[in-house]
């Protein structure tokens, strides 16, 4: 389960309706509390796929996708907010993505990437409009489990 707060989730609908038709991403910063992990705040980051594009495209063998059909997030950017937020006893509990004119369910390029201690919150938005939102967890079987959100007023 991971608890999220109603104005967080409004920020990264606006970000994937802001970045659209290109995939949006950021960070979800919080801590786990026995089985909930709770966010306590959204970061926002630049989608970083032209620049991660070579590296990337060993992982899924399609290298003409371009930031409508995924996402990156530099290296760089990773270890920078890891570094900010563990000044503040936080961590970066998971990410956050949109999937412009297609389901929020994981692609296969996000199985890919996916770490199985994070949460995956995948926004669909279709012509600048919201569509869905779910929470994924990335078992040890390699399949996405839907992750219950817990939206906090």
């Amino acid at each position: 389960m991971i608890k999220i707060k109603n104005v967080d989730l409004g920020l990264i609908k606006t970000e994937a309706i802001l970045h659209y038709p290109y995939e949006c991403c950021g960070f979800l910063i919080g801590k786990k509390e026995k089985e909930i992990k709770v966010v306590v705040r959204v970061i926002p980051t630049a989608n970083d796929w032209e620049s991660q594009r070579d590296l990337l495209k060993e992982v899924m063998d399609k290298p003409d996708y371009g930031m409508k059909e995924n996402f990156a997030i530099a290296p760089k950017t990773m270890l920078q907010v890891q570094k900010e937020v563990r000044r503040e006893n936080l961590d970066i509990i998971g990410i956050y993505h949109s999937h412009p004119n297609h389901p929020a369910i994981p692609s296969e390029f996000d199985r890919a990437i996916a770490w199985q201690e994070y949460s995956y919150i995948i926004t669909s938005v279709v012509e600048k409009e919201i569509k869905e939102l779910y929470c994924w967890q990335l078992e040890e079987n390699s399949q996405f489990k839907e992750e219950t959100i817990i939206i906090d007023q």
